[in-house]
């Protein structure tokens, strides 16, 4: 049997950065978003799947500005919304596809959201039914299955939906 000898390090001294939660970012830019007046999200991710959220709220009209440490978001209100002018991007992002194809499935105008070759296999159809249900009126790959997905706003109602 080998014997090995451990000798303690030094104690590590300095500071560190932890990197932002991705869920919580993607969520503090919509909800800022819809605010109305200036928000500042400090210690957010900066992670591509929440900066092709930040880039789909810019082209939905929300000025937003960027620094290493902190997003500035000048959020114009449920409504405040603006028709996009292209496809929105959402990258790689599944989170970010998802929630905003809800939102946009209240809005009243017409979007396009699409994502990279991965999000254009993902099922949406877990996201487009019950909006469906509610009024969406979505359309998309197999059925709005799969992305790229047409969003015509439209007054969502009620509806009773048991998660499968």
């Amino acid at each position: 049997m080998t014997s090995l000898t451990i000798t303690p390090g030094r104690p590590l001294r300095g500071t560190t950065t932890v990197p932002g939660d991705k869920s919580l970012t993607h969520r503090a830019i919509i909800l800022t978003a819809l605010a109305e007046g200036t928000s500042t999200i400090t210690g957010y991710c900066q992670g591509e799947d929440c900066l092709n959220t930040m880039r789909a709220f810019q082209g939905l009209g929300i000025p937003i500005t960027q620094t290493p440490t902190e997003l500035t978001v000048c959020g114009k209100g449920f409504w405040g919304l603006s028709e996009p002018t292209g496809p929105i991007d959402c990258g790689n992002s599944g989170t970010g596809i998802r929630l905003l194809t809800g939102l946009l499935a209240g809005q009243d105008f017409f979007s396009i959201l699409t994502g990279d070759e991965s999000i254009r296999r993902r099922p949406m159809g877990r996201v487009v039914k019950p909006l469906r249900e509610m009024g969406a009126v979505i359309g998309g790959r197999k059925g709005g299955e799969l992305a790229p997905l047409a969003i015509t706003g439209a007054g969502l109602h009620a509806i009773e939906y048991s998660s499968p």
